[in-house]
């Protein structure tokens, strides 16, 4: 399973590749704002550090005022020619999905987001998007099952060997990263603190410190 990260902060993007390995970047307009660049700037920034790393995609979203097919398809088009590596989030609904089908068609890599039903999910495959983010955190927070709808995607894309890669989003815990890995989820994507406290256990602290003890009190050469 892939890590992404859900950040449009350079140095988070920096330190999640280049100190853990990570193999990609979403990115949403809070996150924009949160990075605390223009839209532009922030893109282009990004855009330059991606440049030789031909593997990473980044994921960037439109406007989200953006209510009809061809302005959608126009600025999906203008963020795409920034970096290779750039795929174009948008929103699944009526129009979303139709501004996704041709833009796979001009061969423009597509991230249908937004999608909280498997039904959704049904016509990401099916215009063949690159990727479809279901949100799982968000679902939860309103106290919705989001374990299950995530596994009936999963069920779901494997039944009828739809090519779009699964990408859970809006991961707020190790537990609902676990959950992703083991229904076969292609990726998941979350903030940096989010990752890091799932490297980290309590468990694994304890046993350090006893074993730190050992160390500490083991017969020395010439004792």
């Amino acid at each position: 399973m892939k890590y992404f990260l859900d950040s449009a902060k350079l140095d988070e993007i920096k330190k999640a590749y280049e100190l853990y390995g990570f193999d990609g970047v979403t990115t949403n307009p809070k996150h924009i704002k949160n990075s605390g660049k223009t839209f532009e700037s922030c893109i282009e920034g990004i855009a330059d550090y991606v440049k030789d790393k031909p593997n990473f995609p980044v994921s960037v979203e439109i406007n989200p005022h953006l209510a009809d097919v061809q302005s959608m398809v126009e600025m999906a088009r203008r963020i795409s020619s920034l970096s290779a590596n750039f795929v174009i989030k948008i929103p699944t609904n009526t129009v979303g999905i139709v501004a996704g089908r041709q833009l796979e068609k001009e061969g423009i890599q597509t991230n249908m987001t937004l999608v909280f039903s498997a039904a959704q999910a049904i016509m990401a495959g099916k215009l063949g998007a690159k990727y479809v983010s279901p949100f799982i955190g968000w679902k939860e927070d309103h106290g919705d099952d989001g374990v299950k709808y995530i596994k009936d995607i999963v069920d779901i894309y494997r039944k009828y060997d739809f090519k779009t890669e699964i990408i859970v989003a809006a991961v707020r815990n190790s537990q609902q990263i676990e959950k992703a890995a083991l229904f076969g989820a292609d990726i998941v994507t979350c903030g940096l603190a989010v990752y890091e406290n799932s490297f980290n256990n309590p468990y694994t602290d304890l046993g350090l410190k006893i074993f730190k003890s050992a160390w500490d009190n083991t017969k020395k050469e010439g004792e």
